[in-house]
């Protein structure tokens, strides 16, 4: 009795593991395809490479378990060591923001989970990136091994200073927040380069600001309030 109960279980394990895959993947495509039209598309994002890159990735990949039925609506998520995953809209605005091409060699500043740089490996020649928190960091590495990406580099470090052996960099994208832009980070920006970054001096409220070099003269400009979580490491110490 007890064998045949157990041969029961078994294959009732077996068609869960080979059917409920499918329907949630399904289920995930739907609502990554609803997420683009709504809370990006709609809100003005137009580079086809920025939307094609939002459909691709899979965000719920990089959500912790907990989080996974969130994973598709338009707000940050905690993702451990007191950091987030940003906002999809947010995740577009500032991929957008830096007019990819598709050949640039991009610096981000904040792996976390390794989502917005999956969504720049979908679409520049290199992506080098740095977390502070080790296990962040580890994480990413192999979180975005297992799924392919060749072309993006992960590094535990304080990302403040950059880092200098790949440089210049084409864009620099600092996915947390500081009351200044680090001065190593502009001294790695190519000329022509562009760097994006929250700033500001309070945690509930900063400018999304991005700094173009332009024969050696930084042009900055504002393009609206966000909330990111701040940087650590040397930026708290300046």
């Amino acid at each position: 009795m007890m064998k045949y109960l157990a041969a029961i279980l078994i294959s009732c394990l077996l068609f869960i593991a080979m059917t409920f895959p499918s329907v949630s993947a399904d289920t995930f495509e739907k609502r990554r395809q609803e997420m683009v039209e709504k809370d990006i598309k709609a809100r003005g994002i137009k580079d086809k490479k920025v939307l094609d890159a939002m459909l691709k990735v899979q965000r719920h990949l990089f959500v912790d378990e907990s989080q996974i039925s969130k994973a598709y609506n338009d707000h940050p998520l905690p993702i451990g060591e007191g950091q987030t995953i940003s906002q999809p809209y947010i995740v577009a605005l500032m991929t957008e923001a830096v007019a990819l091409k598709g050949d640039e060699k991009v610096l981000e500043i904040g792996t976390g989970s390794g989502y917005q740089a999956a969504i720049l490996g979908e679409i520049v020649r290199e992506v080098y990136t740095i977390e502070i928190k080790k296990e962040l960091a580890d994480q990413a590495r192999e979180r975005l091994k297992r799924l392919g990406y060749k072309n993006i580099t992960v590094k535990h470090g304080d990302g403040f200073f950059g880092w200098k052996e790949y440089a210049p960099f084409d864009v620099i994208m600092v996915t947390a927040s500081g009351d200044h832009v680090p001065l190593p980070l502009l001294a790695q920006l190519k000329e022509g380069g562009r760097l994006i970054m929250p700033v500001g001096s309070t945690v509930l409220h900063q400018n999304l600001t991005l700094v173009k070099k332009e024969k050696g003269k930084n042009i900055v400009r504002k393009l609206g309030g966000v909330v990111f979580v701040p940087m650590t490491g040397e930026q708290q110490k300046r």
